[in-house]
């Protein structure tokens, strides 16, 4: 009866996680699918802990679950609330405890069951391990480039690319040695050595600018890495989810390659990222700048108003005072829409969800093949904070690292207004043709006190 009742919790839970995922897809459904992956994840646990096994060992069993119980929520609440300009660390972090879990458990596994481990559960469990520490590590330096602990710019080292591939395969022809004797202990924590170190050197050279694309693919590898665990562990709701995890992970990472027109080994081994602009050339060339009250008039003149977002917005926690720009610009009369690029900030959906968290309307919000044709008919576009992913020297400067990669036409609009805290290149490491055109004005400042000023100036009587 109770195996009965596991199975049926455990399905329920696969369809919920299935569910979560389709409705995640889409802004309006998102908060339904938010509560029915959590309400997953619970069915999950609490089939779980019904397992006769644990049942059988009484409290013995349960006083350490609840030891990890306390740890986790210890770790897990303060990560909960971090700032929404926060959640590419945050999730770099959960894809890290994820990835760890998932090692640990496998490790745990081998030291009780070596040398009498099948070769399937062998094989399982080599991936299993490999991608979980492998992960862990990735994830840490992801999560130091993010909060800028570490260097965003690639750390680069002579041969970096062979000793990388060295160490890999020597983790994976142990893991493949393992797999028909599973019985060398000290091989095993060497295989695991060589994982933690390869996660390291696999994110140091990779520029901020490809970090969007890391987070999605991290991901992935946390979710193979559960999968894996599943089949060690003979769990199919852990093989369900973790496949789930892993394949939308990879899906993700492949749209945010699409959606910067590189490879994953271009990502992965191509340094993006490092300075591009030689020193002095932004002091040789002129930009145009305007006051709040300047912007104001300008915004109060247009009819149609298209605002490009990007980190810098998030790092300033604009998105408020953008919403009071929407209600003033509103209240005129002036459509106000926003272009959001695939890339846009940090992760993917970053922007999307500052925004949603300020409540501007989801029909507002254009993706990038939306937005470009309306651009030639718009009065103003407003950048805040966004650099690469503007930048028309994608369109046609073949030594520019981001050379092809599809942006958001703001050139094309009739007049450009750039909010930025000074002219320092985006994460890219170049320059942006777009500020020394003749119809962009630089908005010098904070974001958020800068679109105050504005907001403040629409609102006072002319």
């Amino acid at each position: 009866m109770h195996e009965y009742t596991i199975q049926l919790l455990y399905g329920v839970a696969a369809v919920c996680f299935i569910l979560a995922l389709k409705w995640l897809s889409a802004v309006p459904t998102a908060r339904r699918g938010v509560i029915t992956g959590i309400l997953g994840m619970l069915l999950a646990v609490v089939g779980t802990l019904l397992k006769p096994d644990l049942l059988q060992r009484g409290f013995g069993a349960y006083q350490w679950i609840l030891v990890a119980f306390v740890i986790g929520t210890v770790i897990g609440v303060p990560m909960a609330l971090m700032p929404m300009t926060a959640v590419p660390q945050r999730t770099a972090l959960s894809h890290a405890f994820g990835a760890l879990a998932a090692a640990l458990v496998g490790a745990a596994h081998f030291f009780l069951e070596s040398p009498h481990l099948s070769k399937f559960t062998m094989v399982a469990l080599g991936l299993e391990v490999l991608l979980g520490f492998l992960t862990f590590t990735a994830s840490l330096m992801a999560f130091g480039k993010l909060q800028e602990v570490l260097p965003q710019r690639p750390i680069v080292f002579k041969f970096q690319n062979i000793v990388n591939l060295s160490i890999l395969t020597a983790a994976v022809a142990i893991a493949v040695f393992l797999v028909f004797d599973p019985g060398h202990k000290v091989l095993f924590l060497t295989m695991s050595g060589l994982a933690l170190t390869f996660g390291v050197l696999l994110i140091i050279p990779i520029g901020g600018a490809d970090m969007p694309t890391v987070i999605s693919l991290l991901n992935s590898y946390a979710g193979l890495a559960a999968a894996a665990m599943g089949f060690v562990l003979d769990n199919k709701l852990l093989i369900i989810a973790g496949a789930l995890d892993g394949s939308s992970g990879l899906i993700l990472s492949i749209i945010m390659c699409k959606a910067m027109n590189r490879s994953f080994t271009n990502v992965l081994f191509g340094g993006f990222g490092q300075l591009q602009v030689a020193s002095g050339k932004v002091e040789q060339r002129n930009v145009r700048s305007a006051s709040p009250e300047e912007a104001a008039e300008l915004l109060a003149s247009a009819t149609s108003v298209m605002v490009i977002p990007g980190y810098g917005m998030a790092v300033a926690q604009a998105q408020h005072k953008v919403r009071e720009l929407f209600d003033q610009l509103g209240k005129r009369g002036i459509n106000m829409r926003f272009a959001i690029h695939p890339v846009a900030g940090r992760m993917p959906g970053h922007m999307n969800v500052l925004l949603a968290e300020a409540d501007i309307p989801y029909d507002k919000l254009m993706e990038m093949e939306d937005a470009n044709p309306e651009m030639p008919q718009t009065d103003v576009a407003l950048v805040i904070g966004a650099n690469d992913v503007t930048n028309p020297a994608a369109r046609h400067d073949k030594n520019s690292p981001i050379y092809g990669m599809p942006i958001i036409d703001t050139d094309k609009a009739r007049t450009v207004m750039v909010i930025k805290r000074s002219m320092n290149p985006g994460f890219a490491g170049i320059e942006n043709e777009l500020y020394f055109m003749p119809q962009t004005l630089m908005l010098f400042g904070d974001a958020k006190s800068f679109v105050g000023e504005i907001v403040k100036s629409l609102g006072t009587p002319s």
